[in-house]
Order: C-alpha cells, then sequence, then structure tokens
C-alpha cells in the first residue's frame, strides 16, 4: 500500500534525526535529572520504565512536529495499558492510520551486539478480535500498519550512579547520565517479533533481541510475512499439533507451527539470524 509504504519512509527518516536532539557531543543523555527550586538536580533511577517515559515526553515536541509536517493528527492512547501510544491518522483522510507504539530497551553490556528485548503489544483480546476496542485506541483492524519506534540505549554503571545524592544545576555537565549512545529504529511491529511472549504470565507479543536484526526488520517471521505472523500469535497457545506419538502438545515454536503447516522450516528465518 503506497500510504504504509510513504509513512515507513518519513517515520525512517525522522528518527534519523533523534539522536543529535537526545544526545551531548560525546554521546550522553541530555536529560540529567530533575530539579528543585532550590537548583537542586537529582539523579534519574536507571529503572527502564521511567527512562522510557522521560524519553517520550522529551520526544513528544518533535514527534508533534513530525505529524503536522506530513498532515497527520495524533491520538495518545487514553489509559496507560491500551495499544498503541500513539495514533497517527491522516488529516484528510481518517481511514488512514497508523499505530506507533513507543519501545525502549539497553545493551547486554557483556554482548553488546545483543538488548533485553521488549514486548510488542498483546496477543489478546484486540489482536485476535480485530474488531474489539477492549484495551485499543482504536480497533486493531482500522489501522493500516502497526510500527515500533525504537531506542537502544547503554545503561550507565550502577556503580557510578548514586540517586541519593543532589548536585547543584553549576555542575550539570558533570552529572553522568543514566543512559547513553541511543540507536533509534522505526520498523513495522511483525517484522521484529519472536515466537515467544514478551512477558511472564501477560499475553503479550515478545521481541526478538539481536540489535543488527532489530534495525534491519529481519526477525523471525521477516521471510514468512505479516500473515504467518498473524496467524501464529492468533493461535498462541491454543493449538494443538500432534506429538510424534499418540497424543498431542500446545504449539510453543514458530518452528513446530510452520513445520505442521507447511513443512519446509527453511522458511523460518535468514541463516545470519541468531534469535532462536
Amino acid at each position: 500500500m503506497l500510504e504504509k509504504t510513504a509513512f515507513a519512509a518519513q517515520l525512517a527518516a525522522f528518527v534519523d534525526t533523534l539522536k543529535n536532539q537526545v544526545s551531548t557531543e560525546d554521546g550522553q543523555w541530555t536529560i540529567k535529572g530533575f530539579i528543585d527550586v532550590f537548583k537542586n538536580v537529582y539523579t534519574i533511577s536507571a529503572d527502564t520504565k521511567i527512562i522510557s517515559k522521560i524519553l517520550e515526553i522529551h520526544l513528544f515536541p518533535s514527534i508533534l512536529q513530525f505529524a503536522q509536517h506530513h498532515g497527520y493528527k495524533i491520538v495518545l492512547a487514553e489509559h496507560q495499558n491500551y495499544y498503541p501510544d500513539i495514533s497517527f491518522i491522516k488529516a484528510n483522510d481518517e481511514s488512514i492510520r497508523f499505530a506507533v507504539d513507543f519501545k525502549t530497551t539497553y545493551r547486554n553490556p557483556k554482548k553488546p551486539h545483543l538488548c533485553n528485548g521488549f514486548t510488542l503489544g498483546s496477543h489478546g483480546e484486540y489482536f485476535k478480535n480485530r474488531n474489539s476496542t477492549k484495551n485499543i485506541q482504536f480497533p486493531y483492524n482500522s489501522y493500516t500498519a502497526h510500527f515500533c519506534l525504537g531506542i537502544i540505549y547503554d545503561r550507565a554503571d550502577h556503580t557510578s550512579l548514586d540517586e541519593t545524592v543532589s548536585q547543584n544545576i553549576d555542575s550539570l555537565r558533570s552529572i553522568i547520565s543514566v543512559a547513553s549512545n541511543f540507536q533509534f529504529f522505526a520498523v513495522e511491529k511483525w517484522k521484529i517479533a519472536s515466537d515467544k511472549s514478551g512477558s511472564g504470565n501477560t499475553a503479550n507479543i515478545g521481541s526478538i533481541n539481536n540489535i543488527a536484526d532489530i534495525i534491519a526488520g529481519h526477525g523471525m517471521f521477516s521471510r514468512l510475512g505479516e500473515k504467518w505472523f498473524d496467524e501464529y500469535w492468533t493461535n498462541y497457545g491454543n493449538m494443538m499439533i500432534p506429538d510424534g506419538g499418540n497424543g498431542f502438545k500446545k504449539v510453543s515454536a514458530l518452528r513446530e507451527f510452520v513445520e505442521y503447516r507447511h513443512g519446509d522450516v527453511s522458511l523460518v528465518i535468514d541463516k545470519h539470524n541468531d534469535n532462536v
């Protein structure tokens, strides 16, 4: 679809500009902490959820400008647990909508080619029933495409941070940032999905964690296509296949699913991808 192709190109060009907006010359996050009326600066917690929310606030003016420049209105999620974070709606044709979820994660310090991964939304009610409005801003089927606007960063060594100590605003540049070396990406979420749940007992789709493959959109479904992604995650945890004996088992891996449906597991993933 032309609209999706155009939006993907616009979003990709936009995220290429964001690193300079949030980083100092040496790659440190320009956000150093929060300030009180006495001009004391307190270090931000290194907690991923806190960093993610502050980055979202930090970038929102730029996101708003991007939307206006390309003729989109934006609708923010009405509730904290709603999908997506931002809905982009074409101002002159409201049938064209793009879901954009804001995702942040940090590099593995011991294996810097890998990140901690993130969730890609629910595979529950609104994913299975594409006309549902439960926990989603607009019905899933009403979106032209679903994107992640992602940020991968390095976390500061916890030994170099002291959240109990405040510093004066005059020493702002000497304060160690809790995040640095940002890498931005924008990609359709199905292209970076894994075949495993993203978090505990909740019905969330997990991402791959190889950074190069995330940036390139070379996830586990990238060779199969979005229809396979939809079918796999719609049936995740419910579909039963023969276990090789006289019984059945739940599908728990994409290889099993593809082999049962198609018989050719070579379709599952590129040889270079190490996410399985």
